[in-house]
């Protein structure tokens, strides 16, 4: 066996010793899960950006399996190819959430049907797509003992860097260990003091090069700094914290695994750690783990001794509680803010000030002392103005992030009151507690039971309820997990989630007379945490436009570089004087690279997020705004989006016997069953209509606060529906009487007075006793409910769900003959449909309530009918789904709801074409678990018409086929496609790659789709290279919420962390108005950016030429174009708002592309041409008045300067005329009407100093005298070139930009430029 080197620490002592005479008591002590180490984990392609920040709480709301990572696919746009301080010998060797993995070891499958929570899935799948480095037919690694050798050879107390892959937060990370190299600290103070501090700011803006001269590596174990780096490049330093702890190593890691130390006197389990060493990466805290030799992530512990919800209520000890805020630190958001001073120093060292700092310099060196005082003013005043902002951004984010009040903790077995800042995971609190508005921290409600809005994590405001935590749960609970089981959801309580209600047991056994919860995840690790790290550091967005930006700032400081050189050969060509010389000529790096044009860049994105905000769209990542004018594909939830929140019940179907068939629709509760006995229709069986009656009376989960039913949208229409009332066991019921215990007093629905549907109530109040309820889980598609009748010995199980979930739980023999074609017709007219069903158990008590299960409690039922909804469409849903459609944006449906409703209300709203084929797929062989299994795709309307089960091309429609079909149909040629969430997960899983494509760029229907599915179809949609967006409730929908491109959630939440959109506005409008804004938002960023870099063009130019005679422009001639000029008019292009009609074409977001480069090039030759004839023109005239060479200062006041500048100054206003992009994508420069009104000010005054300015003026811009017929001439000249450039801008260039592609590929015969997946795949199905 291959044994590594003991640890040893700093000061040459071992880093930890037996635990030999250590007397713990094992109970009370912190532990780490065995799950930190646990047995299988997954691995999946790392290259991701996603802006997955919080993974919600209930699968409801997330991905349930870390499998969906999967399907992830590589951005193109990821720079995470490679890590600088990574080993390349360690690079096998991996950490995912703190769960140790060698690359070294085989993959395969250690077992077959585990949780999936825990990375495993119960079945091996096939390779699911092409583009993720790590297959997912290889998901599980088998579980590394820390005594095998790494990959390296190396043993662990010898690695100096390791990989980190962050679950919760989506990110890689490498960490590397470092010590400080005494003789490169030696160089670089020096460096920095000769330098006067430029060293130092070259440092800071390049840390690699810092790095690489003070640090040395150093392993993990004994360095004192680590460096980080992310997969988008970001670096960061941090010293490693180091404290005394004298503990055991299970007091903060699972000590599973032997020492790695093969000497006797270490070989101990549980060794004491002398020091505990730890990072904290944005708010991420990692430990040292002396015998793996690696940094742990902190977030996921778990006291193995929360077995028993009862022993926990104990809470802890005041030693316990001190030692574990040691570990996990005090239970607050803390973001550290800033000082001023900080803030300022943070600003004025960014390479923009620091430039512009520079050039203040320069410009007073050269007697430029008005422009530079003026410079300097507006740098003042914006660095001020950014600092108020950045402060009051971080203070409201303080105030959103911090919250601490007094709660009342168990300590040491008596209640006392604390801050809430001073609890710590395996503390106990009082729920119940009247001030307490929110939760302080993640907890587990352990007895009592709450109402709370979760809408801060789902972006929805429906009330969810909290029962107490079983033993099970409580053995369940994995703090780790990227999202918590619905099973422990429904128990868990979220960190800064509202109270709406929280109740005492209502159990007279119980001793507690408070609701108690159990903290379970405190401060940065809880779901808030995650809220507010997602706001502090959001992921980049890699968008094409600023990383070319950039690029073009790069080429015009090399031009800028280049009128240096020349410059200065020039100027000592004409003898002047040195400092002249080398001021001037740094002159023009200032020119070319103008300080303000990286600003320029983010005006159109901010003022598209005010207009957004005015019409209740917030962002929360305001990068996303430009993304949303790219946008492909927009991806619909039904309910509650599409269609209206509430259902009306249009009446239920209720099975008749003996003919087995269903009823009439019966359309009251009056008529379902009516309200005396002596009413009924002797020849009618009405103990069905009872059924399921009693069934929408108590199948439900909703609660009353403040005497007002709150829960479902369907449930409170179900429930009012029947007319009966509710009370949520706030009374002893005579229900539980007979069984002598009274545990509870349960949930009782009671009908109206004088209801007596049998001769048993005759005189009798009716009572319904809800024993127990199972909830609605998505992936069961049901909810039911153990009930009994007051006086009844026997109870009833009523369940309803889904009607394709009713055949596996209930007798065959129960369902009618006309099961489906009832089925088909409501579902087909876009009904929503709930079956009911039920069974009767002759004798129940309470223990055997609360013994049974569900799976017991849902098995060989009777199926008893339909509930049926009308599902009304939103009043504009149709309007803005024909609008996207018009503009080229595909739009698809994607619903937990039955396929054929789905279908109905696409065709209603004309998401699908109403007069085309919608074909949708159904198992012919085997079903979603069989690997084997084959399809048909038939057409909801007429199954004779089918798709190739390998093409999906329609085949020829057979000769004998009823022409007469519904909805006229009669369109093959524009199909779609609807794909049940069953058949979705098969063709995902087994079907060849080609199927997936095709199903994914035809599927327009996407329906039962559980969370994990629709989040699923939207990464599988952004592997084919669409931009896509998402528009949903919340609930449902967090996982595509946060995959998406752009995610909007419909919600009354400012920012949830469900998507970086939030609207108000509770319909899709938002959804074309997050376009045209986008849109709008990147052709403004484009104008303002060409805009910039023709007005750096045209002064480069003027400058260049008066250079030549050693001249240059005057002071108040700067002053008056970069003031008067410039700045009001690159802030005002940025105002025009967006076009109200969305078009076909979408705007570039390339700036290197020929169509914007060819554009903007030809646009600068011609500014250049106008000012080079004009310099030329003057030069002929009678009265032209040289400059005069002076070897030590610039002559300013000539002809030549005199005509360039007013030439210019038409130049730069005009400039901007032609650059205003109006429709398809802005409203047109007319309705600017800031812009205009600068325009018209700048082009009045450029023509005033022209023709007739004041003495006063004429001397203070240093004009010189010029002939009326050449004042003409200038104006002429400025007027033609604008004409000239308009016509270019509209009409030249795009045919020369086509041109020059043409002849490029003439002469180039490169590959053609790769076209988007998509597209290739649907011209490809096109084609017949």
């Amino acid at each position: 066996m291959d044994v590594e080197n003991p640890l040893i620490g700093s000061d040459g002592s071992p880093e930890f010793y037996h635990d030999g005479e250590a007397s713990v008591n094992r109970h009370s002590q912190i532990y780490r899960r065995g799950s930190n180490l646990s047995e299988t984990s997954f691995v999946s392609n790392v290259e991701m950006a996603h802006d997955e920040v919080f993974a919600g709480p209930m699968p409801e709301s997330v991905p349930s399996s870390i499998s969906s990572f999967a399907h992830r696919r590589n951005r193109a746009d990821s720079t995470a190819a490679s890590f600088t301080y990574l080993d390349m010998n360690e690079q096998q060797d991996w950490d995912i959430g703190g769960t140790e993995i060698d690359g070294d070891q085989e993959y395969g499958f250690e077992e077959c049907d585990v949780d999936l929570e825990a990375c495993n899935l119960s079945h091996p799948r096939r390779k699911s797509s092409t583009y993720s480095g790590i297959s997912p037919e290889d998901p599980l690694l088998r579980r590394h003992i820390s005594t095998t050798t790494d990959a390296s050879g190396v043993g662990r107390g010898h690695r100096v860097s390791q990989k980190i892959y962050i679950l919760t937060e989506d990110m890689t990370i490498v960490v590397a260990g470092f010590s400080t190299n005494v003789i490169g600290s030696i160089i670089y103070f020096s460096l920095c003091i000769l330098s006067f501090g430029l060293a130092y700011l070259l440092f800071k803006w390049l840390p690699r090069w810092k790095i690489f001269l003070v640090g040395s590596a150093s392993p993990l174990r004994d360095c004192s700094w680590v460096v980080i780096e992310n997969q988008w490049g970001e670096l960061s330093l941090h010293d490693i914290s180091k404290q005394s702890y004298g503990r055991p190593l299970s007091t903060v890691f699972m000590s599973q695994e032997k020492s790695p130390i093969g000497d006797e006197e270490y070989d101990e389990e549980d060794p004491i750690i002398d020091y505990l060493r730890s990072i904290n990466y944005r708010y991420v805290t990692f430990f040292y783990h002396p015998l793996n030799g690696k940094f742990v992530l902190s977030n996921d512990w778990k006291d193995p001794s929360w077995t028993d919800v009862r022993s926990v209520r104990a809470g802890l000890d005041g030693e316990e509680r001190d030692i574990r805020e040691r570990i996990f630190g005090r239970n607050v958001i803390e973001i550290e803010e800033k000082t001023l001073f900080q803030l300022l120093v943070d600003e004025v060292l960014h390479p923009f000030y620091i430039f512009q700092i520079a050039s203040l310099i320069l410009w007073s060196l050269d007697e430029y002392y008005y422009y530079a005082a003026c410079i300097f003013v507006i740098s003042v005043v914006s660095i001020a103005t950014t600092l108020m902002e950045t402060k009051a951004t971080m203070r409201r984010l303080h105030e959103i992030s911090r919250f601490e009040c007094d709660v009342r903790v168990l300590r040491n077995g008596f209640w006392r009151h604390v801050s809430s800042g001073e609890l710590v995971p395996g503390d106990v609190y009082e729920v119940t507690d009247p001030s307490l508005t929110q939760f302080p921290c993640d907890s587990l409600l352990l007895s009592g039971d709450c109402i709370v809005n979760e809408s801060m994590l789902t972006g929805e405001s429906v009330p969810v309820s909290k029962t107490p935590a079983t033993n099970e749960s409580l053995h369940n609970l994995d703090p780790g997990s990227s999202s918590i089981p619905s099973d422990i959801a429904k128990h868990f309580l979220f960190s800064g989630t509202k109270i709406i209600r929280a109740r005492r047991p209502q159990n007279d056994k119980d001793d507690e007379g408070v609701a108690l919860g159990l903290v379970v995840r405190a401060g940065f690790n809880t779901t808030k945490g995650a809220l507010v790290r997602s706001m502090l550091f959001p992921k980049p967005s890699g968008f094409k436009f600023y990383r070319d930006s950039f690029r073009y700032i790069s080429v015009m400081a090399g031009v800028a570089l280049l009128g240096f050189i020349a410059s200065f050969i020039n100027f000592i060509r004409l003898k002047l004087a040195w400092h002249l010389v080398i001021v001037r000529a740094l002159d023009l790096i200032t020119i070319v690279v103008p300080p303000a044009l990286p600003a320029t860049l983010t005006i159109g994105t901010n003022f598209a997020l005010s207009r957004l905000r005015k019409k209740g769209i917030f962002c929360i990542s305001p990068q996303r705004v430009n993304v949303g004018g790219k946008l492909d594909i927009v991806c619909f939830d039904k309910t509650g989006t599409l269609t209206e929140d509430g259902l009306d019940v249009l009446g239920v179907r209720v099975v008749q016997r003996p003919t087995k068939r269903f009823s009439d629709l019966l359309s009251s509760p009056s008529v379902i069953l009516p309200g005396s006995f002596r009413e009924h229709d002797p020849t009618l069986d009405y103990d069905f209509q009872k059924i399921i009656l009693y069934t929408m009376a108590t199948c439900h989960s909703l609660r009353s606060v403040d005497k007002e039913l709150v829960g479902d949208p369907l449930d409170i229409k179900m429930f009012g529906f029947t007319g009966w009332s509710f009370s949520e066991g706030d009374q002893k019921s005579a229900v539980m009487e007979e069984d002598g215990q009274n545990r509870l007093s349960p949930s009782v629905a009671r009908p109206p007075d004088g209801f007596e549907p049998d001769q048993m109530t005759s005189g009798q109040s009716l009572e319904l006793g809800i024993l127990k309820s199972f909830e609605f889980v998505s992936q069961l598609r049901r909810a039911s409910v153990v009930v009994r009748r007051f006086g009844a010995t026997g109870g009833d199980i009523y369940v309803k769900g889904a009607p394709e979930c009713m055949k596996d739980i209930c007798r065959a023999e129960s369902f009618p003959i006309d099961y489906e074609n009832l089925l088909n017709y409501y579902t087909h007219r876009g009904f929503r449909v709930i079956a009911c069903a039920t069974k009767h158990i002759p004798k129940l008590n309470w223990v055997k309530v609360q013994k049974m299960n569900r799976s017991e409690a849902e098995s060989s039922l009777t199926f008893v009918g339909f509930i049926i909804f009308e599902n009304k469409l939103k009043s504009n849903t149709t309007e803005i789904l024909k609008e996207l459609g018009s503009a080229g944006i595909r739009r698809v449906m994607c619903t937990g709801d039955n396929i054929l409703t789905a279908i109905s209300v696409a065709r209603e709203c004309s998401l699908i074409d109403e007069t085309a084929h919608c074909f949708v797929p159904r198992f012919l062989e085997g079903d979603c678990t069989s690997p084997n299994a084959r399809l048909v795709w038939e057409s909801v309307d007429n199954p004779n018409y089918r798709l190739d089960e390998y093409t999906l091309k329609p085949q020829s429609p057979p000769p004998q086929s009823d022409a007469s079909l519904p909805y006229d149909i009669v369109n093959l040629r524009n199909y779609s496609v609807g794909v049940s969430g069953d058949v979705f997960r098969w063709i995902i899983d087994y079907a060849p790659e080609e199927i997936v494509k095709r199903m994914l760029v035809c599927g327009e229907v996407f329906a039962r789709m559980s969370p994990d599915e629709k989040h699923e179809l939207v990464e599988r949609l952004q592997s084919l290279e669409y931009s896509c967006g998402f528009c949903g409730d919340g609930a449902n929908d967090c996982g595509a919420l946060t995959a998406a491109d752009v995610g909007i959630s419909l919600s009354e939440a400012e920012a949830s962390v469900a998507a970086p959109f939030t609207s108000r506005v509770f319909d899709i409008s938002c959804v074309p108005e997050v376009i045209r804004e986008g849109r709008a938002a990147l052709v403004t960023s484009f104008s303002c950016f060409k805009y910039m870099s023709i007005y750096s063009a045209i002064q480069f130019t003027s400058v260049s030429f008066l250079y030549a005679s050693a001249s240059n422009l005057g002071d108040f001639q700067f002053l008056f174009i970069d003031l008067l000029l410039i700045l009001p008019i690159a802030i005002f292009m940025g105002w025009t708002g967006a076009y109200p009609t969305l078009c076909r074409k979408r705007p570039t977001a390339s700036l290197v592309s020929r169509k914007v480069l060819t554009p903007l090039l030809g646009q600068i030759s011609l500014c250049v041409l106008i000012q080079f004839i004009g310099f030329e023109y003057v030069r002929k005239q009678p009265w032209f008045v040289p400059p005069q060479i002076d070897h030590e200062k610039s002559n300013v006041r000539n002809s030549e300067n005199t005509t360039l500048f007013l030439t210019s100054c038409y130049q730069y206003t005009l400039s901007a005329i032609v650059l205003s992009v109006g429709p398809p994508f802005r409203q047109s420069m007319a309705s600017n009407v800031p812009l205009v009104i600068t325009l018209v000010i700048a082009t009045l005054l450029s023509t005033y100093m022209l023709f007739d300015p004041a003495k006063w003026l004429f001397d203070f811009m240093d004009l010189t005298v010029l002939s009326m017929p050449f004042k003409a001439f200038v104006l002429a000249l400025a007027l033609s070139g604008f004409a000239c450039s308009w016509l270019a801008e509209r009409w030249v260039f795009p045919h020369l930009a086509s041109a020059i592609g043409k002849a490029k590929t003439a002469l180039l015969p490169l590959p053609p430029k790769k076209r988007k997946e998509y597209k290739i795949l649907k011209d490809e199905m096109c084609q017949s």
